[in-house]
């Protein structure tokens, strides 16, 4: 019998193995470019080597061929991955781990060969980090199912799911599809890299994956295809992101069986742990996931979602900011343009008009405390058209600025008109573009 792993692998028919030679696949030299223009374009921090996206391929182009012959001799190590931890937005802290840039390279080649042989095998419900699938995809299915009539939700919070994933459990699932045991023994150095801290001390990793590596997202997914396997053996309706997964039940009772069958399989069968206090059973009006809800079969961005996208605005037209009108309006344009081709698919209009007004509103403000002298002011309004009285009485009153900016002189020097030429979008109009397209109206 011919040993699985290594070259010339052989099924136990005598056939060969699909996933045989995969190291040669992974290291071709046209993969391997590929695979930096990906890492190129995603610029990134530096490493624990502090080597930079511009510094690198004059620093290692020239031992390419030693890394490539130790790759392939199973000689070489991983580095350390730098430890970053950012702020989440529903709170508390996310950890990641950042590898060098030679790394992030191996880590896309692999997962540009895998890619393509394990993504067949997921479930047609599992939508995060996938090729031609999008969290969009994931909230309208959830859609589909609420008006099927499925309108309770199980709503079950994986903690901490990126590191708590078990080294053992994930390489068996790994060497369902991969036979190439070299490729199987350099996925599990990159598991066990360890983690070097803001002072340089490396900690070892015994269990996760660390997230801000381009393996991570895939590893994941198979770590996770087993819940998505026995969700559709229990022939439950469901949509899963990542680490994000909703369950549609027709009724609270057999949402909260549910709840308790999926929570003993995700503890006992992967190790993973359920956080008891996020996880509930309620009507899917009352449930997130990814930042919506669906009301009356209609998609709606949750209130938190909307409260934060307002904070962010009102942060962006703060008159104590320090900067050029230009480069406020920029930033703003940025992130609305961001929010909204996530957002825009919300079905929910009727607050949009208000917070247009109140924006606009804002920005006449910055704009009054910019002009700063009362002639600068009175003869900036008076050039854009506003009645010569309205303009003076605005100029000398000492009203403040939030009052001033509702004012008539103010709104007809600083028309709609003349706000949308200084670069301010209406978020009313992003959300009309998302929904009825100029090509389509």
């Amino acid at each position: 019998m011919t040993p699985t792993g290594g070259d010339g692998q052989l099924r136990d028919d005598g056939t060969p193995s699909p996933t045989a030679n995969l190291l040669e696949r992974i290291l071709d030299p046209v993969n391997v470019r590929i695979a930096w223009k990906r890492v190129r374009s995603n610029k990134g921090a530096p490493g624990v080597d502090d080597v930079t996206i511009e510094e690198f391929p004059e620093r290692f182009r020239p031992v390419w061929p030693e890394i490539r012959q130790a790759l392939e001799e199973g000689r070489y190590r991983p580095s350390p991955v730098r430890k970053v931890t950012i702020p989440k937005p529903s709170g508390g802290t996310r950890q990641l781990g950042i590898p060098t840039v030679l790394d992030r390279l191996i880590q896309q080649a692999i997962a540009q060969v895998l890619t393509p042989i394990i993504d067949p095998t997921f479930s047609e419900s599992s939508h995060g980090f996938r090729p031609r699938r999008s969290a969009h995809d994931a909230v309208r299915k959830v859609q589909v199912y609420v008006k099927a009539g499925f309108k309770c939700a199980v709503n079950a919070d994986l903690s901490k799911c990126f590191d708590r994933v078990n080294h053992d459990l994930l390489m068996s699932r790994l060497s369902r599809h991969i036979d190439d045991k070299r490729v199987l023994r350099l996925i599990g150095r990159y598991l066990r890299a360890g983690i070097a801290d803001e002072h340089g001390a490396v900690q070892p990793t015994s269990v996760g994956v660390p997230q801000g590596g381009p393996l991570s997202p895939l590893l994941t997914n198979v770590m996770l295809d087993d819940l998505d396997k026995e969700l559709e053996r229990r022939g439950h309706r469901f949509a899963r992101y990542a680490d994000d997964f909703i369950i549609l039940v027709k009724s609270q009772r057999s949402g909260e069986r549910v709840l308790d069958s999926i929570t003993r399989f995700l503890t006992r069968k992967l190790k993973l742990v359920v956080n008891e206090a996020k996880s509930h059973v309620a009507p899917v009006s009352e449930c997130s996931f990814l930042g919506f809800t669906v009301i009356r079969g209609r998609i709606r961005w949750t209130d938190p979602s909307f409260r934060e996208f307002k904070r962010r605005l009102k942060r962006y037209t703060s008159r104590s900011w320090g900067v050029s009108m230009g480069h406020r309006l920029g930033c703003m344009r940025r992130y609305m343009r961001g929010w909204m081709n996530y957002y825009g698919i919300s079905e929910y209009y009727r607050p949009l008009p208000e917070l247009d007004s109140w924006l606009r509103r804002r920005v006449r403000m910055c704009y009054w405390k910019q002009w700063r002298r009362c002639r600068t002011r009175v003869g900036h309004l008076i050039r854009l058209g506003a009645p010569k009285k309205h303009a003076i009485m605005c100029g000398l009153s000492r009203k403040a600025y939030w009052h001033i900016a509702r004012t008539l002189g103010t709104q007809s020097g600083m028309t709609d008109r003349w706000l949308a030429k200084q670069g301010l979008l209406s978020v009313r109009e992003l959300w009309i573009a998302v929904h009825y397209p100029p090509d389509k109206r």
